[in-house]
This record gives C-alpha cells, sequence and structure tokens, in this order.
C-alpha cells in the first residue's frame, strides 16, 4: 500500500520522507502498537546498565500514589525490621526498660524502639545502653532524617508536579462531517483545574512497501480541522477531514488494519494553577476504530438550570449512522478492485 500522492513534486516527497516522530522507519512489527493508550511508549531497551535502568527518583515520581504509598510504607517496615535484627543481634539487654519475658516480647520491642528512633519520636520508655546499642541507635537516628526527608521531597514533588488530567474516548470513529466524512474522536478534562491554549497534533503511522520489497513505517500529519482552542471548560470533539489530499481517502477498516495504521495524539496545554506546559499522549490503532458511527451529546439538557452540565460518562458514547459520500464510493472502489 502506498499514501503518497501523484500530484505531490519531488521536495513534498522528500519532506515526508524526513518526517519522523522519534520511532524510526524499521519499527515493523505488525499488531505491535508506538504508543499505548494511557500514553507510554511501547518500546523495550536492552543493554541499560543497573542505575540508569533503576532509576529510583523518576519511577517514585510517575508511579501511581497507591503504588508510591505501597512502596514507601514497604520500605519503612523493612528498614524497621533490619534494626530490629541488628538490636537482636548486639543484645536486646543493652535496651534498657525491653521486655525480655519472652523472645515474640523481645523482638516486638525491638522492632518498635526502632521505628521510635528511626522516626525521632522517642518515647523514653526503652533506652539504648552501652557503647553498640548506642551507635546503631546514632545510624538510625541519622538515615532516619535522611530518608524522610527524601520522602518528604517526593511527596512534595508528586502533589506539586503538574499533569493533564486528559480522558480520551474509547474508540476513535468515521462519522459523516459535512458533505464529506471524518476521522473523530473526543477528549475532556477531567478535573477542576483549567487547562488553556490547548494544542492537538495527530500523526497517522502505516507499514509501506518500497519499490525494492522492504517495508517501512511511514508518518502522515494529519490537518484538523481545529488543532487549537483556547479553553477548554467542556469536551472537544477533535476532527479530520477525510478529502481527496487525506491519507486516510481511500482506505476502510481492512485496508488500515492490514497496513498496521496507528493514530498517535499529543496534547500541549497550559495548567493554570502552576502556570506551566503539560502534555498528554494515547493512540488509537485501526482496530480500535468505528466506521459509521457519531458521538452523542455529552451536555445533559434535562435538568432544570441554567448551568450547563456535562456527563463524563458519555465520553465514549456514540451511536451507529449510515455513512454516504465520496470517501464510501471511493473505499468501494479499493475493495473491489483488490478482490
Amino acid at each position: 500500500m502506498n499514501l503518497r500522492h501523484p500530484k505531490k513534486d519531488k521536495l513534498v516527497e522528500a519532506e515526508e520522507n524526513r518526517r519522523d516522530l522519534g520511532f524510526g522507519t524499521q519499527l515493523h512489527n505488525s499488531n505491535t502498537r508506538l504508543l499505548n493508550r494511557d500514553g507510554s511508549f511501547n518500546v523495550k531497551r536492552e543493554g541499560v546498565n543497573f542505575w540508569s535502568r533503576l532509576n529510583i527518583f523518576n519511577r517514585l515520581m510517575v508511579c501511581s500514589w497507591g503504588r508510591f504509598f505501597m512502596l514507601v510504607i514497604s520500605f519503612y517496615l523493612t528498614l524497621n525490621f533490619i534494626f530490629a535484627g541488628i538490636y537482636e543481634f548486639v543484645g536486646i539487654e543493652n535496651l534498657q526498660g525491653a521486655d525480655l519475658s519472652s523472645p515474640q516480647n523481645r523482638f516486638m520491642d525491638a522492632f518498635f524502639f526502632s521505628s521510635q528512633t528511626l522516626t525521632t519520636v522517642g518515647y523514653g520508655r526503652i533506652a539504648p545502653i552501652g557503647f553498640w546499642a548506642s551507635s546503631v541507635a546514632a545510624v538510625e537516628s541519622l538515615m532516619g532524617l535522611l530518608v524522610f526527608a527524601l520522602a518528604t521531597s517526593l511527596l512534595y514533588g508528586r502533589f506539586s508536579k503538574p499533569v493533564a488530567h486528559v480522558l480520551y474516548s474509547d474508540k476513535a470513529i468515521v462519522a459523516p462531517y459535512l458533505d464529506v466524512t471524518a476521522f473523530m474522536f473526543r477528549v475532556v478534562n477531567e478535573r477542576a483545574n483549567q487547562l488553556i491554549d490547548l494544542q492537538v497534533e495527530v500523526v497517522m503511522s502505516v507499514l509501506e512497501k518500497q519499490t525494492d520489497g522492504k517495508i517501512i513505517r511511514k508518518y502522515y500529519g494529519l490537518k484538523l480541522e481545529r488543532n487549537k482552542v483556547n479553553f477548554f471548560p467542556t469536551n472537544w470533539t477533535i476532527v479530520h477531514a477525510i478529502t481527496q489530499e487525506s491519507p486516510m481517502f481511500g482506505l476502510g477498516k481492512e485496508e488500515l488494519v492490514k497496513a498496521d495504521a496507528e493514530f498517535l495524539i499529543l496534547i500541549r496545554a497550559t495548567e493554570d494553577t502552576f502556570n506551566q506546559i503539560v502534555h498528554s499522549r494515547t493512540s488509537y490503532h485501526a482496530k480500535e476504530m468505528v466506521f459509521g458511527a457519531k458521538f452523542t451529546s455529552m451536555v445533559d439538557d434535562t435538568l432544570d438550570s441554567r448551568t450547563p452540565t456535562l456527563d463524563l460518562t458519555k465520553l465514549s458514547d456514540y451511536q451507529e449512522v449510515v455513512l454516504e459520500s465520496e470517501y464510501i464510493s471511493e473505499v468501494k472502489t479499493v475493495k473491489t478492485e483488490v478482490n
């Protein structure tokens, strides 16, 4: 399949051949998407050294809140278990006030003394005596100051990090648009904060067979009905009209799936709380497209109120429609020629 148009001159074709999003032209594994729905890149990297792969700070900054607190609590408990074992090793009898009546009570007192020392609470019921126990307690106090300083800075960094909480419709659709058809998907801001000066870019990635028989990945920027809005208080349906100039012209779902077509989306906006630029990414594979549909309204006009109500649960709702345009006749022609 070749999506280049014969009317384009050599300069335009050369520019298209140079167009790349950073994935390169050699990624041509079928049924393997470049960008996951959550915006992460679907690329596995080998040969990375241990510390670069570990990258603790980045992992703790980008992981979910549930995973972050689970890691913090797990580290806290593990550290206390380790120091409780060290106190056992140097002798629980060196912890004045500890209950030595049973092994279980000995260890539990060592564990809770460790947690009090690590957090610098120090209730005073148990106190270290002797050089070794006092040395271990001193080292643990220093470690506690460092660890909690790091945990606090990570917590602040996560709270202060501006994030674009943009929701995307589950499916991209091909719907009637004016006197043609159009590729569409819908987005909405999930949070109550304001995103302003939104800009969107959509690129279609397909596999193409060259004249020498080599298969490479090509990228085609899609011209949008509107690629920028100043305000984003409601939902936004992003539209690419499928005209004769569109790289999608004459291609049905079967052809797009065969070409392993993927639509890569990048949204940039300014977040008003921190006044910083934020990004949001996702992609739609050809298998996630619905031909002959249109989105239903998200605005609830049944309520007796002067304030429009936006129902975010209807973001992906659509209804089937009949496609009637030049695009459909062209698709039928292509299918007939293929058969």
